[in-house]
């Protein structure tokens, strides 16, 4: 499974959805041969607004112009997360050619929901309580060199 916006705080209902995947009469993978990588932005600094606003990007492009306004998966996905008013909000001033006001009403609660911002020990804080317990297996980033190797030392220790 290669999710997109993984929740570390919907790992429950991940797994007891993979549960019953796994449970069915002839399912060919178990929860110790699936693999789950997951696109997951860092962004490591110590305003964590300006931290969020690298990610609040990429994230309102997905709410508000990835499909119609009456199907767009990612902002269902978000919607049932619980940001429904915010989603309505972004989705609107993206359709309407608002696309930086709708950018700038991303929550922070929601970029946070789905990436990891801020200064590096909440990030860490955040990697090690948080996103180690999910069911992901695979932790995946990008970013240039130095990014890299950041992440690298921060995820190996």
């Amino acid at each position: 499974w290669l999710p997109i916006f993984l929740s570390p705080s919907l790992d429950v209902h991940y797994r007891e959805c993979l549960a019953e995947g796994f449970a069915r009469p002839g399912a060919r993978r178990t929860q110790d041969t699936f693999e789950i990588p997951n696109m997951v932005n860092i962004v490591v600094n110590d305003d964590i607004e300006a931290a969020a606003d690298a990610v609040r990007m990429f994230l309102g492009f997905y709410i508000g112009g990835m499909g119609a306004k009456e199907v767009n998966f990612h902002a269902n996905l978000f919607a049932r997360m619980g940001y429904g008013d915010a989603v309505e909000e972004i989705q609107d001033l993206f359709l309407a050619g608002r696309k930086d006001e709708a950018i700038k009403r991303v929550p922070l609660a929601l970029v946070e929901d789905v990436a990891m911002v801020g200064p590096l020990d909440k990030v860490r804080e955040e990697l090690d309580e948080k996103w180690r317990k999910t069911c992901m297996t695979t932790l995946l980033v990008n970013g240039g060199p130095d990014h890299l190797r950041m992440v690298k030392d921060l995820v190996m220790g």
